[in-house]
C-alpha cells in the first residue's frame, strides 16, 4: 500500500472467500457431528468443515475436511464414561491441534452436543481457541430431551461454564461473538414424535441459513461491490483513497421476535440473561466523484 494511505486497487482482486476469509463449521460431540454432517454433504461454498469427538470412529467420517480424534495416537478408544472432565482434559491436551485449525480463521461457526464427556468436557477449550483466533465466533450449543434425565442436567451445568470462558465472553460483549441454545425439547410441540428422526436436520437447515446469512452472503455481497468499484474507478483513476473504498461493518440489528427453538442460556453479569447476538452487516458504499471533464 503507497504511503499516501490509497489503495491502488487491485487488493480486491486478491481477495478469496474461502482462503483468505476463512468459513469454519466446527461440531464436538456425536449429537453435534450428526447436524454438522448434515450441513456438510450439501457443500456449502467456501465453507471448511471440521469434526471433534473422543471417540476413534470420527476419522472416518469423510464428509468433513478435517478430523480431530481427541485421544491417544495409537487410535485406541478412550472411554470418558460421560465425564465432562476426562473430555476437558483431552481437549486441553489437543490444543496445539485446534490452534492450527483455527488459525487465520475469520468467522468460526461452533456446534457443541452436549450431555456427554466430549461435547461437554472440549466445548469451552474449543471456544477459548476460537475466540482467540477467529474475527467473529457463533456459538450452538444442544440440549438433550427431557427425557434423558442426567444428561440434560449435565448439559445445564456445562451452558454454564460457557460464562467463565473469558476470550469467549469478551467477543460477546463486544458484539463480535453469540451463543444459542438449541433445545431438542422445543420440537416435541411442533413436530411430535418426528422429533426423534429428523432433528439434526432441522437443526443443520437452521445453522446452515445462519451461516449464509450472516456470514457468507454479506462477504460475498461485499468482494462484488470492492470489484465493481474497482471497475468503475479504474479508466478515470489509477488510485482510490482509501476513504471512498466500501467496508463490511457491523450493524445492531432490530430486536428480533423470540424464536420459539432458541432460547440464550449464558447468563449475564448480574443474572439475568444475555442479549442474543445477531452478527448483521450493512455494505457502507463510497461516495462517487463527480464526472471528470
Amino acid at each position: 500500500m503507497p504511503d499516501d494511505g490509497a489503495i491502488d486497487g487491485s487488493w480486491e482482486a486478491q481477495l478469496r472467500l474461502g482462503q483468505d476469509v476463512r468459513f469454519v463449521l466446527v461440531a464436538v460431540g456425536g449429537g453435534a457431528i450428526r447436524v454438522a454432517q448434515e450441513i456438510a454433504r450439501r457443500h456449502v461454498r467456501h465453507l471448511e468443515t471440521v469434526a471433534i469427538n473422543c471417540d476413534p470412529r470420527v476419522q472416518s467420517f469423510e464428509d468433513f475436511d478435517r478430523r480431530v480424534y481427541l485421544g491417544p495416537d495409537s487410535g485406541a478408544e478412550i472411554d470418558t464414561g460421560g465425564s465432562p472432565i476426562v473430555g476437558g482434559v483431552l481437549a486441553r491436551a489437543a490444543e496445539p491441534a485446534l490452534d492450527r485449525i483455527f488459525e487465520g480463521a475469520t468467522f468460526v461457526i461452533v456446534i457443541g452436543s452436549l450431555g456427554g464427556g466430549a461435547g461437554s468436557g472440549a466445548l469451552p477449550h474449543l471456544l477459548r481457541v476460537a475466540s482467540r483466533h477467529a474475527e467473529y465466533v457463533s456459538a450452538f450449543v444442544i440440549r438433550p430431551f427431557r427425557c434423558e434425565g442426567e444428561r440434560r442436567a449435565l448439559a445445564d451445568r456445562a451452558i454454564g461454564q460457557l460464562h467463565f470462558v473469558e476470550p469467549f465472553v469478551e467477543k460477546r460483549e463486544q458484539g463480535s461473538a453469540s451463543l444459542r441454545t438449541l433445545d431438542n425439547e422445543s420440537l416435541i410441540a411442533t413436530h411430535g414424535h418426528e422429533a426423534f428422526n429428523h432433528v439434526s436436520t432441522h437443526w443443520a437447515d437452521l445453522i446452515q441459513s445462519h451461516i449464509e446469512s450472516s456470514f457468507i452472503f454479506p462477504a460475498e455481497a461485499l468482494l462484488e461491490a470492492a470489484q465493481l468499484n474497482r471497475a468503475a474507478y479504474t479508466a478515470p483513476m489509477n488510485r482510490i483513497p482509501a476513504s471512498e473504498v466500501p467496508t463490511l461493518r457491523p450493524i445492531e440489528p432490530p430486536s428480533p421476535e423470540p424464536h420459539p427453538e432458541i432460547e440464550p442460556l449464558l447468563p449475564s453479569a448480574h443474572g439475568s440473561p444475555g442479549p442474543e447476538v445477531e452478527l448483521t452487516f450493512e455494505i457502507v458504499a463510497p461516495t462517487l466523484p463527480p464526472s471528470l471533464p
